[in-house]
C-alpha cells in the first residue's frame, strides 16, 4: 500500500512510534491495570496519530487545524495518563526512558506542524 501524505509526516510517524511503543508497554500488564489505566492511555496516544491522518483528508486547512489541535489534546490527556502509570509503578525505568523522549519530540513537533497549516 502507498503511502499518504499524512503518513509521510514527521509528526504522524513519531505519533506513530509512539502509539506502537505505549501498546508494547500495556499489552504486559496485568488485566486489571491493562482494562483501566492501559485502554485509556492506548486509546489517547492512538487518537494522536488518528487525529493528524483525519484532519489531513478532511482537505481544508481550518478542519485540519481543528484536528491538530484535538491530537495535541490527546497527547495531554496521554501524558497525564503516564504520568498516572508511573505513580502506580507501572512503568518501568526503561519504559520511562523510552516514552520521555519521544513525548518532549512530539510536543514542539506538533505546535510546528499547526504553525505551518496556515
Amino acid at each position: 500500500m502507498s503511502k499518504t501524505s499524512f503518513e509521510n509526516l514527521v509528526v504522524y510517524q513519531l505519533a506513530a512510534q509512539l502509539s506502537d511503543e505505549v501498546w508494547d508497554i500495556v499489552k504486559g500488564w496485568p488485566r486489571f491495570e491493562r482494562n483501566t489505566i492501559g485502554t485509556q492511555l492506548v486509546r489517547a496516544v492512538d487518537s494522536v496519530g488518528a487525529n493528524l491522518a483525519e484532519g489531513a483528508g478532511h482537505g481544508s486547512e481550518a478542519d485540519n487545524r481543528r484536528f491538530v489541535y484535538i491530537a495535541r489534546g490527546s497527547l495531554y490527556e496521554a501524558k497525564h495518563w503516564l504520568h498516572r502509570a508511573h505513580r502506580r509503578g507501572l512503568l518501568l525505568a526503561d519504559d520511562v526512558e523510552t516514552l520521555q523522549p519521544m513525548m518532549k519530540k512530539l510536543f514542539p513537533k506538533l505546535n510546528a506542524y499547526l504553525n505551518s497549516i496556515g
